[in-house]
Formats: C-alpha cells, structure tokens, sequence
C-alpha cells in the first residue's frame, strides 16, 4: 500500500515537474517570438524610412528637373517673342518709310495729272482744229475727184482685198506646190520601194468551178435515177451543180467559195471512187468538209509564216485560213491581205517604225470579213473588237478599227495600214466594180466638181480617176484657178471612197471671136 503511495506520489510529482517545465520553455519561446517580432518591426520601419526617404530624392531631383526644362522653355518662348517683336518693329518702321514714300508719290502724281489736264486741253483743241482742216482737205479733194469719201473708201478697200488675195493665191500656190514637189517625190520613194519588193495576184475570183470528168457517161451517173444523185449532191453542199453541152466537164456554181471547193473536192472523189449514190455523197460531202476544216488551220499558219508573225491566238489562225475562201470585189481577201501585211512592213521600216506591228496589223486588218453573218457591224470595227478579244497590240486594235476611219487613228502605223490597203486594192486589175457602183461613183464626181461657182462644165475621164472642170474665164481667173482645183480635190476626199487617186485639172480659156464680111 505503502509503495503504491509511493509511487502516486512519484508520478504525481513527476507531472508537475514536467508541467513546471514545459511552461517556463514555453515562457522562454515566447519571449523569444517577442523579440523577433520587435527585431523584424524595426528592421522594416528602417527599411521603410530608407524607401521613404529615397522616393522623397527622386521626387525631388525630377521636379527640380521639370523645373529646369520649363525654364529652358520660357527662355526660348521668351527669346522667340523678342525676335518677333524686334521683326514687327523693323517692319513697322518700313510701313512707315514706304507710306512716306507714297505720299510723297500721291503729290507727284496729282502734279503730273494737273499738267496732263493742261496738255489734253491743248491736244484736244489742237483735235478739233485738224479735223477742221482734214474736212476742209475731204471736201476739196471730193470736189476735185468727183467721188464721196464713202465711195472712194470701198474702192480702196475693194482693190486692197483683190491684190491680197491675189498675193495670198500666189504664196499658197507656191508654198503648196513645194510642199507637194517634196511630200510626192519622199511618198513615191516609200511607195514605190514597197511595192517593188511586193508581188501579188489580180483579180481572178470567180463563182463557179469547173470539174473535168473522164467520159460522158459520167453525167449521167451523176445525175442518177430520176436525178436523185445531183439532188443529194446540191442538198449537201449547197452549190448547184450544172450539166450542159460542155464535153467531159460539168460546172458547180456557188456564191460561197468554201462551199464551192468543198462541193469541188467531193465531186470529184465520188468520180474517182466510181461509186455514186445518196449515201456515199453524204459522206463523203462531210469528210471533205472536216479535211478542209482542219486545212483551214494550216492555211492561217502558212500565212503567219509567209509573213514572219508568231504568237497569234488560235482563233485568229482559224480566221487568217477562212479568209482563203473570202473575197472582196473579185480580190482574194487572204492573198489580199498578206499584201497589205508586206507593204505596211516594209513602208514602216522606210519610215523608222516597229514594222512586227505594221505587218501584223496589215494581216489581220480584214479580220472582220470572215465573221459570221449574223453579227452586224462594219467589218472594221468587227476586226477591232475581235483584236481586242485577243488580247492584240492596242496599236494593232486601233490600225484594224480605223482602216476605213470607223475610229479615229491614234498611231502612224494605223496611217500606214490604211495607205496599204488603198494600194492593194487600187493595182489594176486588182479589184472588179460594178458598173451601177460605177456609174455613180462618176455622177458624184461630176456633182461634186459642178457645185462650186464658176464651173461651166466638167467630165470624169478616164474610169473615174480624172475629172476636168472647165470654168468661166470670167468669174474665176488664173490664180484663182489653182485654188479652185485644191478645193476641189479636198472636198472629192472628204465626201467620197475611192481606189488609188483622182487627178482634178482645170481649164480656163479665153475665146475671142469676131466674124470678117
């Protein structure tokens, strides 16, 4: 019992001594976290009184900065104000020295204007007695002469305006036919080079085709069984085939030379072949027509190659080659065509100028004539819109649209295609014209010429490329003469189409007549 007490006790006491000391360690501890927290307050109160007072430096330092700059700038503004005011000073006392020196100008003005007034009083009745005198001097010399001073004031005007424009004929007449003398001899040079180094077919276009057969009884195979051959063979082609009394030979006839040549070609296979009827005219009218399609190709590349152009759209190939089967007043228009492109070449080059362009210009110049009859428009502007379409040279658009003067040219090489076109055309024999086209084409020649006064009579000679105009010597004389023929040729450009050139002559006689008995 005793020992249980014991121990109680001990572990009792043994509690208490480890409470005792577990409370001053944790007395100690605390003391301890006291002083550190009090150490940490004052580090940082420290640290903020440094941080305080080095912001209360920089703060400083940049207003004493800004300051300084504000002052600097008041300076300048300062030094600025200065000079102007110094600037202003200047020119006020400049104001005043020039209003000075107006015054003093104002006073010599109104001394010159006062002695002006004098001597214009002066002037003024000096006036008024020569006029007195100069009336005095008109009434005697009318008395004398016989004649008013209005009438003798139209004479003089009347013989001053004749011998002007007798003088001013005369220049004319001179400076005209030096210009000509110069401007034919350089044109004939150019022209007559270009046509030289050119050579090209006439007219020889026709509207049928001749196809030899190698015996009679061909005809009649060709016919067939109550016609039924030659009627398939017209359905197809679209030509007429004529069968007359010509020996071995029948014509087929047609305004469409592509469909000529096709009906040609196939007429003259189904001969070879021997066999004709219905079926194998169909197809061989339709083989035919696909062969000279894919010719049609070829034909526009042989031209570019003729005449040395390249990078042409495949379209206008197709064009250049149907074209072949074209033509123009009994002209080729291909063969036609390809001669424009050789003389454009070559009277560019004469002339100093890109003769690719001209050449090409010249070839697809007729581009238009080939279009499809549905479309409607001059075939210049035709051409025109096609070149564009292709993506052509604009000097080559324009040189294809103004060719006839639908457009207006902006490039010598349009000029030049024009020229070449007018001398291909105009070769002769070149072209057919029909006699209606003809006969009025000579009546407005002769229209033309008889619609200036003076003109008696006048004649178109020679197919239209010469008209002669007799005048009344009377109202027109010999300086006026050449005048009139100038005007007149001016006017037969500006109203008429024509090939080549018209020579204008006229013809003034005098006739005196009198009778012996």
């Amino acid at each position: 019992m005793v020992t249980t007490v014991v121990a109680i006790l001990c572990s009792a006491a043994g509690l208490l001594v480890g409470w005792f000391l577990q409370t001053r360690l944790a007395r100690k501890k605390l003391g301890t976290v006291e002083e550190r927290a009090k150490q940490i307050l004052e580090t940082a109160e420290r640290e903020a009184n440094a941080v305080k007072k080095e912001k209360l430096i920089e703060v400083k330092d940049e207003w004493i900065k800004k300051r300084q700059e504000l002052d600097n700038e008041f300076n300048s503004k300062q030094k600025r104000i200065q000079n102007i005011e110094r600037q202003l000073t200047s020119k006020e006392e400049n104001l005043d020295r020039k209003a000075e020196s107006l015054r003093q100008q104002e006073k010599s003005v109104r001394t010159i204007e006062m002695e002006l007034r004098e001597k214009n009083k002066v002037f003024q009745a000096k006036e008024a007695e020569a006029d007195r005198l100069i009336q005095l001097q008109t009434e005697k010399l009318e008395k004398l002469a016989g004649v008013s001073r209005d009438d003798a004031k139209k004479l003089l005007i009347e013989n001053m305006t004749n011998e002007a424009r007798s003088e001013a004929s005369l220049e004319i007449r001179e400076i005209r036919e030096k210009a000509r003398v110069e401007a034919k001899k350089e044109a004939q040079k150019i022209i007559v080079q270009a046509i030289q180094r050119t050579a090209a077919d006439h007219s020889v276009e026709t509207t049928v085709s001749v196809v030899n057969l190698p015996n009679e009884e061909m005809k009649g195979r060709i016919i067939g069984r109550e016609g039924r051959n030659i009627r398939s063979f017209e359905a197809a082609t679209g030509c007429d085939i004529i069968v007359d009394d010509t020996p071995d030979a029948v014509v087929i006839s047609g305004f469409d030379p592509f469909r000529r040549e096709i009906a040609k070609k196939a007429l003259e296979r189904l001969i070879a072949d021997g066999r004709i009827h219905p079926t194998k005219i169909e197809e061989i009218v339709e083989k035919v027509r696909t062969e000279l399609e894919e010719e049609i190709v070829q034909i526009g590349e042989d031209a570019l190659l003729e005449v040395g152009i390249h990078g042409v759209h495949p379209e206008i190939v197709k064009m250049l080659g149907r074209m072949k089967y074209r033509s123009s007043y009994g002209q080729n228009v291909l063969q036609h065509s390809i001669e424009v492109a050789f003389l454009s070449g070559l009277m560019a080059i004469e002339l100093g100028l890109d003769s690719s362009l001209a050449k090409r210009a010249g070839l697809f110049h007729d581009l238009g004539k080939v279009v499809d009859k549905a479309v409607e428009g001059p075939h210049a502007l035709l051409g025109f819109e096609i070149a564009k379409k292709y993506n052509e040279n604009p000097a080559v658009s324009n040189a294809i649209g103004s060719h006839h003067e639908d457009i207006e040219m902006e490039t010598p090489i349009a000029a030049i295609v024009q020229a070449a076109d007018a001398i291909s055309g105009a070769r002769p024999g070149a072209r057919r014209e029909s006699l209606e086209g003809y006969v009025k084409r000579l009546e407005k020649l002769e229209g033309i010429a008889n619609s200036f006064s003076g003109v008696g009579k006048t004649y178109a000679i020679q197919a239209g490329r010469e008209v002669r105009v007799i005048v009344e010597p009377e109202k027109v004389n010999d300086i006026f003469a050449d005048q009139l023929a100038h005007e007149i040729s001016q006017k037969i450009q500006e109203q008429m189409e024509y090939p080549g050139q018209i020579k204008v002559t006229v013809i003034r006689e005098v006739r005196s007549i009198s009778y012996a008995k």
